[in-house]
């Protein structure tokens, strides 16, 4: 059982391939993607975040997917955003930048189908559509702005593998640049092996939209030399955005019952669970899939909390591109870990584009894999089969 385990466990393939069903039948991938004919198995999933553009290019491989390409640039488009209510023009320019990376290596695989989509940054941006028109006129690729829910549905969908099978509940956190996606997974009918795991709809119970993320946290708490104050004041924040979004008692009993457990899908919690096993450079295969104590990664986020920007700079999962972002994350972390209370913490070094990614090749669930909890050194875990669309609400309650 999970919970027994130290920080530290891997119970994922390095490589990150899932086991998946073949397409029923073709089906393009919306505004941004088109259908290639009988031979169309290469695909391309684009997120443009409030800090990040990423690109994952994967070849269909039957019952699986390979990754074949593969892109992350910070860009920082939502820079200033909270301030001035617009992209900047240095913002835009980086991202288009990255973006036309992205569509050079899409046409070099000869990708046929993909779907790229904005997030929190471009939803708030009083100059977001001028931004949009510019990417399609200078790189060819259509954004697609994303809702909050469509973005958590792809975030659960892309690592909902990864859950405790023997928990009756799963929350699912993305900590992003702009925003912080919580979602509610009900592990019970995942692991019910009569129930009907349609495709686009994950059992999701509840989810909510923090519209707080390591960037605008950063920026509405800026740093000072006081690091206890600093830290404690990001918390008090995270908890009245929590309250204002009145989901702080949201399945809480089944937690403190020890029902519940925390599955992490961002930077934040990857780089933490990166620092706690001292790794001299970051390493997916060693993160993606990791059981981490939830009191270690609290312990891991305290103390970077109380570190300067040049001595967190010096972590090698870290670096300075990242070192003035990482304490927002640190604080939303600490604060939902003491809400929701989990003996364990699964870490995901995926999430919204493989979701994509799966929603293009049209993957069928398999339930049979999440049937048994991970043990220690046992063969990789099967991953996930489906991609969120609209909600499904389910009958998991605080009182279950």
């Amino acid at each position: 059982m999970p919970d027994s385990q130290s920080s530290g466990s891997e119970q994922v393939a390095p490589n990150g391939r899932s086991l998946r069903r073949r397409p029923r039948h073709k089906r393009g991938s919306g505004r941004s993607g088109r259908s290639g004919g009988k031979n169309s198995n290469t695909f391309a999933a684009i997120d443009l975040g409030t800090n990040n553009c990423r690109l994952l290019v994967a070849r269909d491989a039957g019952e699986s997917f390979r990754i074949i390409d593969s892109y992350s640039r910070v860009v920082r488009l939502g820079q200033g955003l909270a301030a001035t209510g617009k992209l900047s023009d240095e913002s835009m320019d980086a991202a288009v930048e990255a973006i036309a990376v992205c569509a050079a290596k899409m046409k070099a695989k000869r990708v046929k189908r993909w779907r790229c989509v904005a997030t929190e940054a471009c939803r708030r941006a009083s100059n977001g559509e001028a931004f949009l028109k510019r990417v399609k006129d200078e790189t060819g690729i259509s954004l697609e702005v994303i809702s909050p829910r469509v973005e958590s549905r792809l975030a659960v969908m892309g690592c909902v593998n990864l859950v405790d099978p023997t928990k009756d509940v799963s929350l699912v956190i993305d900590i992003g640049g702009g925003s912080t996606e919580l979602s509610w997974v009900d592990v019970r009918k995942l692991r019910d092996d009569q129930a009907n795991h349609r495709l686009h709809r994950p059992p999701i119970s509840a989810w909510a939209s923090l519209p707080i993320g390591v960037v605008t946290l950063s920026e509405l708490v800026p740093e000072i030399d006081d690091k206890t104050l600093w830290y404690n004041s990001l918390k008090d924040v995270v908890r009245e955005k929590i309250k204002e979004q009145g989901c702080e008692t949201r399945f809480t009993n089944l937690f403190h019952q020890g029902r519940g457990h925390l599955i992490g899908t961002s930077g934040t919690i990857t780089s933490l669970a990166g620092i706690h096993l001292k790794l001299p450079y970051y390493q997916r295969a060693k993160v993606d899939g990791l059981w981490f104590r939830s009191a270690d990664a609290i312990s891991v986020a305290r103390d970077m909390g109380s570190r300067s920007f040049d001595e967190r700079a010096k972590e090698p999962c870290i670096g300075t591109d990242r070192a003035n972002l990482l304490v927002a994350g640190c604080a939303i972390t600490d604060v939902l870990c003491e809400i929701w209370p989990s003996k364990m913490i699964r870490v995901a070094d995926r999430g919204l584009r493989e979701g994509i990614l799966i929603g293009l090749m049209k993957k069928g669930q398999k339930p049979k894999a999440l049937k048994d909890a991970p043990k220690p050194e046992s063969e990789p875990i099967e991953t996930s089969d489906e991609t969120p669309s609209s909600a499904d609400e389910t009958e998991l309650s605080d009182g279950a």
